[in-house]
């Protein structure tokens, strides 16, 4: 993932967490997404393998029944659990799609690189 400001550039690894269709009141996971290739859903798979391992068997289903607000706690627990940096959320009209990323990468217009990142600690 890039982001292009008029002094730097920021570039992070990201992921496909999956999509939220507010007019479904819904919520696919990555992983259960044929369009989306396996590599980049693998923090919806590590998500899922928590879930299921964790007792949670209703997190760990392809598709949730879920609004705004249950879609937001969804995001925000994944990006805990696999200890992303942040996520965003792409414009859509009518489905939102989620991409976590991982540690960014600044690089001003002079060379200069500087990283940022985020230790979770979820025991």
């Amino acid at each position: 993932m890039t982001w292009t400001f008029p002094d730097k550039t920021a570039t992070a690894p990201a992921q496909i967490l999956g999509s939220f269709s507010p007019g479904s009141g819904s919520w696919l996971w990555a992983w259960a997404n044929k369009s989306i290739l396996p590599d980049m859903s693998r923090d919806a798979r590590s998500f899922r393998d928590w879930a299921e391992d964790n007792g949670h068997p209703a997190l760990a289903k392809p598709k949730i029944e879920a609004d705004e607000k249950a879609a937001g706690t969804l995001v925000a627990l994944a990006v805990r659990v696999t200890e992303a940096t942040g996520y965003y959320r792409g414009p859509g009209g009518n489905s939102a799609v989620i991409i976590t990323f991982g540690p960014v990468t600044l690089t001003t217009a002079d060379g200069s690189v500087s990283n940022f990142n985020f230790n979770i600690n979820i025991d």
